[in-house]
């Protein structure tokens, strides 16, 4: 889902930019020196009409970032230092994921087919002779041309089109978006409707302007890892494997030498689920319930919840792997802050809901502040690996990680695995058929909302195939290491 663009960079930028200030002490009277830095005075390389505008998407992108939503009543002679001295002050983070920067969204036009220069004129017109409302006539140089007003986006004259010069230009978060979470406001703004939005995070990396931030919670993270008072625990995801060019045991050590007092794999909990998913199964298929869908990935879970009732009876009631962890952690460090690291953003609403987990840091936030804190991990003392975890919890990562896991665990089990390899407008309609009929062509769905799995969460540090390459190199040598 991940993949590398100028949008995600200057993002990293901003994420490493106010690691690097946390730690120097200079926090609160640095960022306002940001945007400045970022877009100076006469920089030729603009990517906006000016470099004014440029601070100013640099400064509202910055505000999310620290951890606050970008409300339409909010003081915008309002600065960073005094946005930061609030972040640092406060107790909780706010109980929202996603922010539009109005600034940043230039307002996309509506969904619509766009008649090219390649147009001929040709004397057949089989655009116009096939449009349903009679929204397509000739122009003054007899090329076609679309009324937008008439037009009902319906394709046709695109697919008849012999010379192929009607093109459809969507809006691309609107059109990553697998429940229709997003649409335009009275001025041109994309809104995300929390009512339908599942967190799947796809919107973030469809916009070409970045406009869509996550409210950020690294300056909670900071402040825990800082004080000298606070036990700071991490639990960090499988996904870990397939993000750094580094062993997995360097990357935790790592981890642990940013400050936090221990760090335990999410996979000790992904064998926990394992069992009790293998094992509800089981009861399930014994009771005549012709299948049983997974429960581990929170923007699916929170899609059936929204916009896919007639399949929730099927969803497996086991919970996460972060879920299990974090009860592990809080067993261990009972007065211990709780940092779930992971690569998806949908963690955070489950973390909100989850009363072992205090915040959840996605692994670009991880690696900004190795960056900013001056961590180089392959100097790092590597951490001496869990020995009880079994090899299936690592495999969680990957799609089809989960059912391959319980084939390990209950071979005995008659499982027939249907993947849904992430989730898309056409996927949903799909589960939404498997919940109608009581029919699929298997007995265990595992679905994740990430094409590739949580490797490809919209927080990676890699695209998918890198990610996925990574992954497998890291596993294969990780297990090849416990096996010595």
């Amino acid at each position: 889902m991940a993949y590398v663009d100028n949008t995600m960079i200057i993002r990293r930028d901003l994420l490493s930019k106010m690691a690097e200030l946390f730690n120097e002490g200079k926090f609160n009277e640095g960022l306002d020196r940001i945007p400045l830095e970022m877009a100076p005075r006469r920089k030729q390389d603009l990517d906006r009409c000016c470099v004014f505008k440029e601070r100013v998407i640099i400064k509202e992108k910055l505000i999310p970032l620290l951890g606050f939503d970008l409300e339409d009543d909010r003081d915008e002679l309002k600065t960073l230092a005094e946005y930061a001295a609030e972040a640092l002050e406060r107790k909780n983070p706010i109980n929202k994921i996603l922010t539009v920067v109005d600034e940043a969204c230039t307002s996309c036009v509506k969904n619509s087919y766009i008649v090219t220069n390649l147009c001929k004129g040709c004397v057949a017109h089989p655009c116009m002779m096939n449009c349903p409302k009679s929204a397509i006539s000739w122009n003054a140089n007899g090329q076609a041309q679309i009324d937008p007003k008439t037009c009902i986006n319906c394709g046709i004259c695109m697919n008849v089109c012999p010379y192929h010069s009607i093109i459809f230009m969507p809006v691309p978060c609107e059109n990553a978006c697998p429940v229709g979470a997003i649409s335009k406001d009275q001025y041109g703004i994309e809104q995300i409707d929390e009512d339908k939005c599942i967190d799947c995070g796809k919107c973030i990396t469809a916009c070409p302007f970045g406009s869509i931030m996550e409210n950020s919670q690294i300056v909670d993270v900071m402040k825990s890892i800082k004080d000298e008072e606070t036990e700071t625990i991490a639990i960090v995801a499988p996904a870990v494997i397939g993000q750094f060019k580094s062993t997995t045991d360097t990357v935790l050590g790592a981890i642990k030498q940013l400050g936090f007092c221990d760090v335990i794999e999410v996979a000790k909990g992904a064998n926990v689920t394992t069992e009790r998913e293998a094992d509800e199964l089981l009861e399930r298929l014994e009771d005549k319930a012709p299948f049983m869908t997974t429960s581990c990935c929170p923007a699916y879970v929170s899609a059936t919840e929204k916009h896919i009732p007639e399949i929730q009876k099927y969803v497996s009631e086991t919970k996460s792997p972060m879920y299990y962890a974090a009860e592990i952690a809080r067993e261990k460090y009972p007065n211990a802050k709780i940092v779930f690291i992971g690569p998806c953003i949908a963690k955070r609403r489950e973390g909100m809901k989850d009363p072992n987990v205090d915040y959840v840091m996605t692994f670009e936030e991880l690696s900004a502040l190795f960056h900013g804190w001056n961590i180089e991990i392959s100097k790092e003392e590597p951490l001496l690996l869990d020995k009880s975890i079994l090899n299936h919890g690592r495999a969680y990562a990957a799609s089809g990680g989960v059912a391959q896991s319980v084939l390990e665990v209950k071979p005995y089990v008659n499982i027939k695995p249907v993947i849904v390899n992430g989730l898309d407008k056409k996927k949903i309609k799909m589960l939404k058929a498997f919940g109608k009929t009581g029919k699929t062509s298997g007995n265990f769905v595992e679905v994740m909302a990430c094409e590739g799995g949580c490797i490809a969460g919209p927080s990676s540090n890699f695209d998918p195939k890198t990610g996925s390459k990574l992954y497998e190199k890291n596993l294969a040598a990780l297990i090849e290491s416990l096996d010595d």
